[in-house]
């Protein structure tokens, strides 16, 4: 495959690229190796799968790509996962990212799946993270991990741990390329400043974007309106799509239009399908979109009603998920045992 097919392939539907010039020079290599790393805290939602179908990008670009199943991570943040719960949220994290490797058209066989603690106990990571912290001042490691861990005015030390673990990460894993959403942008410029005095190299960063939420603004896990859960029935999906924020031609904080782009479209193209919003005749028939770059355009202009596109949304999505939903709910141990405040008994 031609380097810049390769290039279009990894960056396609991504934030930024840190930097262009280095991804080009990677990709004239055979087979560079990417990661991702998942801390499984709370369940798994469509703004996950966003970022996880790029991984199909990847693979198809002849990256070998490594999925790092964070455990410690989830821990460290102010405990957002008990310790007594980490294996089975793992196992319940590594299901999920598989079924929606295949719903993507990949497949997940082609994906190694990591845990940290695989590595992060030992001797040799954890002398290099004691020499991190040496070196690394408390205001630069807050800084670098403002936009992912819980933040306080008198933080756990365990979230100033996390900035550096996941930058040792990437030396640990051998990785060329950290991929994560653009919350992580700050982690992975510490990665790039202090990695060379550890060891490692610069990573070529590749940042997804973060989707909105359905009720408008970010997506909040606290907010089950605002997003989309792996396990939601196909009712529940339209109905939370019929709820969602999407004003008359309107595109800023719209995360309808954000699904439709960054997660139905790919799929389809993948599918070689288009986008059909079914509409009675008397108001204009049928629109058929071969491209987002289309729905756009006649949603902003207003041919492209909001009722409409809700109506066709909301089935679009529930089939992307629905592999996926049928394979987590057809393990209703491993849900319940992960998480046992939602799937427990009497819930």
């Amino acid at each position: 495959m031609e380097t810049a097919t390769r290039v279009d392939l990894v960056t396609r539907h991504t934030q930024e690229v840190v930097t262009d010039e280095e991804l080009a020079s990677l990709l004239d290599t055979e087979s560079p190796s990417a990661y991702i790393g998942y801390a499984p805290t709370g369940e798994m939602h469509i703004g996950h799968f966003t970022t996880m179908r790029k991984l199909a990008d990847f693979l198809q670009a002849d990256i070998e790509v490594t999925v790092l199943i964070a455990d410690l991570h989830a821990h460290l943040d102010d405990e957002k996962s008990p310790f007594e719960l980490l294996d089975a949220r793992s196992e319940y994290y590594e299901e999920a990212i598989e079924g929606m490797i295949e719903a993507a058209g990949a497949d997940p066989a082609d994906l190694e799946f990591v845990r940290g603690t695989d590595f992060q106990l030992d001797e040799e990571y954890t002398l290099e993270l004691y020499r991190m912290a040496a070196t690394t001042t408390l205001a630069r490691s807050q800084r670098a991990a403002s936009e992912v861990v819980r933040e306080s005015e008198s933080p756990n030390l365990g979230g100033l741990i996390y900035p550096l673990m996941q930058s040792l990460d990437v030396k640990a894993l051998d990785a060329d390329i950290a991929y994560g959403g653009i919350d992580q942008r700050g982690i992975y410029m510490l990665s790039r400043e202090i990695l060379p005095d550890h060891g490692g190299e610069q990573p070529v960063c590749l940042f997804a974007p973060l989707l909105s939420g359905l009720s408008g603004g970010k997506m909040s896990a606290s907010d089950a309106g605002s997003k989309v859960n792996l396990t939601d029935s196909p009712d529940a999906v339209e109905e939370k799509i019929n709820d969602a924020y999407c004003p008359m031609g309107e595109t800023e904080d719209n995360g309808v239009l954000e699904y439709i782009e960054y997660l139905v479209f790919p799929i389809l193209d993948e599918r070689g399908e288009n986008f059909v919003v079914d509409r009675p005749e008397e108001y204009g028939g049928d629109l058929v979109y071969e491209s987002y770059a289309e729905l756009e355009a006649d949603f902003v202009s207003e041919e492209l009603h909001p009722a409409d596109l809700k109506g066709a949304v909301g089935g679009y999505i529930s089939d992307v998920i629905d592999p996926v939903r049928e394979r987590l709910t057809a393990q209703p141990e491993l849900l319940e045992e992960a998480y046992p405040e939602t799937y427990g008994e009497g819930e």
